[in-house]
């Protein structure tokens, strides 16, 4: 849990605005479950005012606030459990140039009357019916949890206090605090209003005058807030059974899944004489960014490294193209573990141990292919294509990611279609975010601005962990994902799908492509619609379009960046999606022929998506899908997202809605990140690399190797 990270300047310019409390509000329900008390919001529009405006008047208003966190992000599964500290300052230290944290508890009393002199642990407050722990313990507790073997500043050469700031109280006022006998330690520290000076001289020693943003990546890191891209821990994991560091929720899916294999299935070393029907199904679902992928491959990979047969199915060649030609390079096993779930048709025999079923949401009601003899076409229901191929089988899915109107997975279809074998599907879903800074309020601010929920549009209020940003040209926008990339940060432009795309043309790779997307005198291609390289081997196969670096010049759509994340992602919303008034209003497209080049052109704007401008279309489907597609683009990236509207009134509407960024301080471009957030992307693997499959088998046959006599 973590409501807010800004710096002390930041904070103090948002709340001029009067939008902090409402911030921290928001964020307060969405993870307690409950509204936050008169009292808290009081607490937090005083007492961290106070802090800010301190640090200001020390010189050091480039510290960063850490606001209501928690050492993990999974250290209780109940968030009403977790141990809070009010504030984290972290900074750079002067003299020893280290990272430096303070651990701050913000106290609002006037006075206090006594501590129990026996243990020194409750403290009378007036005003207040119940004793209260002494500060000192508190800020020694979350000292232990922050700095103790499983905290997220662990083993970290760093310096680290804490102290409570009662900006309220004299020194005379809490006499009873400072008693002979009140806790003592590095975090035991205690500052009142009339002490002001003396805190302003020591945040000056605990802080230099540069930023804290290198100390605030390592603790968010640390707390799991800060993830290394799917493909890059996938490349990284390649000779490892262990791909992803599952947290919280994730570890416990995967360990109900794996509970549930061991029951199911047989040993893979004794297998049984007689064929075993025992069945098992699983439904996760969670939003973009919740991890399913991570779940699914750590999965992959444990019942590999178990001996177990294993395919990982996806509707989404995005993904899978990524996966297969980028993480897979060179490796034939690797790249055949994957697989799409068109591939069912004819159920494998004997079936597989395990399908693991990504992407869900695009399920089709039949598997159909012109390009396909009868016998690989669908007969029946794709879902059960799945269910007949393996005895266990988990399905990872979120409703709001279909983008096609004959995508038909859902949670009901398919518990369904288990019922109907007699098989009660386990449940699970996945609620924290991993993907776009770990910022929860993005994504539902996302789900908000394009009518997914029942609540309105509303301001963006900026919280450290995610960046967003309204640029005024196409021009503007390809120039910061150019910088952006070419700096070292991944980085993609995508679009609505609001004009024609053009095939490839000419001859193999002199193949040429069609600067189709076109808004005033600014002209670019579409990421090309080929199996293979175009324009001389300088334009990447859409199958890798979004990994290889010559990507970085074509526009993506929805059905090429499903599935994936970059740091940047710079989205163009053209005109199938317009604001007028209060409502969002969906228009479809018209094409015409160029004379001259013969290409097709925009003769009406709005949506060009071919499966989507089908008469038989209802109204209600294509705003869905239309909306979706958005949600898609816009939870791509784990850093910052740059919006751009080609229909005037909408871009006015989200500059309205977003503001200027140089309100919100320096974005956060991969040249001003601290050293410790600048983590290089891993190139594709050369050559095919040594993994360790089949543990288990191996372990068995070294122990039966041991126990063999010598002679």
């Amino acid at each position: 849990m973590l409501l807010l990270r800004l710096s002390a300047q930041d904070l103090l310019t948002l709340n001029s605005r009067r939008r902090m409390v409402p911030h921290l509000a928001a964020r307060w329900k969405h993870f307690r479950k409950t509204d936050a008390s008169l009292s808290e919001r009081a607490a937090w529009a005083e007492s961290l005012v106070e802090l800010a405006k301190d640090l200001i008047a020390a010189d050091r208003g480039n510290v960063e606030m850490i606001v209501e966190c928690a050492a993990t992000a999974d250290e209780a599964k109940d968030p009403s459990d977790q141990r809070l500290i009010d504030v984290v300052l972290a900074g750079q230290h002067p003299e020893t140039s280290r990272p430096s944290f303070q651990l701050v508890e913000l106290k609002r009393w006037s006075t206090v009357t006594a501590v129990e002199a026996a243990t020194a642990e409750l403290v009378h407050v007036p005003g207040i019916s119940e004793p209260k722990q002494h500060p000192a313990l508190q800020l020694g507790e979350c000292y232990q949890l922050f700095t103790g073997d499983k905290g997220p500043l662990a083993g970290q050469v760093i310096e680290c206090g804490g102290f409570t700031y009662l900006h309220n109280a004299t020194e005379e006022s809490v006499r009873p605090l400072l008693a002979v006998n009140a806790p003592m330690g590095p975090y035991a520290r205690t500052y009142t209003k009339d002490r002001r000076d003396r805190l302003l001289a020591d945040l000056r020693g605990h802080f230099a005058r540069e930023g804290g943003d290198s100390a605030a990546e390592l603790l968010l890191r640390g707390m799991n807030l800060r993830n290394t891209p799917l493909l890059d821990a996938m490349i990284d994991s390649r000779g490892e059974d262990t791909v992803f560091a599952l947290r919280g929720k994730q570890k416990e899916v995967a360990r109900d899944v794996l509970d549930r294999a061991s029951l199911v299935l047989d040993d893979p070393a004794q297998p049984g004489l007689l064929a075993d029907d025992r069945r098992a199904v699983f439904i996760i679902t969670g939003g973009a960014g919740t991890g399913k992928s991570a779940v699914g491959l750590e999965l992959k990979a444990e019942f590999e490294a178990a001996g177990r047969t294993v395919k990982y199915a996806s509707g989404s060649r995005a993904f899978n193209g990524a996966l297969q030609e980028y993480v897979g390079y060179g490796d034939k096993e690797f790249k055949e573990s994957f697989t799409y779930f068109s591939n069912f048709v004819t159920p494998p025999e004997p079936p597989l141990d395990v399908l693991i079923c990504d992407e869900a949401h695009r399920l089709r009601d039949r598997t159909t292919n012109r390009y396909l003899p009868a016998e690989r076409q669908g007969t029946k229901p794709q879902v059960d294509e799945l269910l007949d191929a393996s005895r266990l089988t988990v399905f990872f899915l979120d409703g709001s990611q279909t983008v096609r109107p004959n995508e038909v997975g859902t949670v009901d279809m398919i518990e369904n279609a288990a019922k109907a074998r007699g098989l009660l599907p386990a449940r699970h879903e996945l609620t924290d975010q991993y993907r776009c800074g770990g910022s929860d309020g993005y994504v539902r601010w996302v789900r908000d601005l394009l009518g997914l929920t029942g609540d309105g549009p509303r301001a963006w209020t900026p919280d450290g962990l995610m960046h967003v940003e309204v640029a005024d040209s196409p021009e503007e926008l390809q120039r910061i994902i150019r910088t952006e990339s070419e700096a070292g940060a991944s980085a993609r432009m995508v679009a609505g799908f609001c004009w024609p795309w053009s095939k490839p043309q000419g001859k193999g790779k002199g193949r040429q492509l069609e600067a189709d997307v076109r808004i005033g005198d600014w002209h670019q291609p579409w990421n090309a619609d080929s199996a293979s390289w175009c324009e001389n081997g300088t334009v990447p196969p859409s199958k890798i379009w979004s990994v290889d670096p010559a990507g970085i010049d074509q526009i993506g759509c929805v059905y090429t960046a499903q599935g994936l994340e970059w740091d940047w992602c710079g989205v163009i919303m053209g005109e199938d999606m317009v604001r007028r008034g209060d409502r969002w209003v969906f228009r479809r497209g018209k094409a015409r022929k160029d004379p001259a080049s013969g290409a097709k052109r925009v003769a009406v704007p709005g949506s060009f998506d071919p499966r989507l401008r089908g008469k038989k279309l209802s109204e209600d489907d294509f705003e869905r899908c239309v909306r979706h597609a958005y949600h898609v683009l816009m939870t791509r990236a784990s850093r910052a997202t740059v919006l751009y509207s080609t229909d005037e009134e909408t871009q006015e509407y989200l500059k309205k809605l977003i503001g200027d960024v140089q309100i919100h301080g320096l974005r956060p471009t991969w040249e001003n990140l601290p050293p410790i957030a600048r983590v290089p992307h891993r190139p594709r693997p050369k050559g095919k690399h040594k993994r360790s499959r089949n543990r288990k088998k191996k372990q068995q046959n070294q122990a039966q190797a041991e126990q063999r006599p010598l002679f």
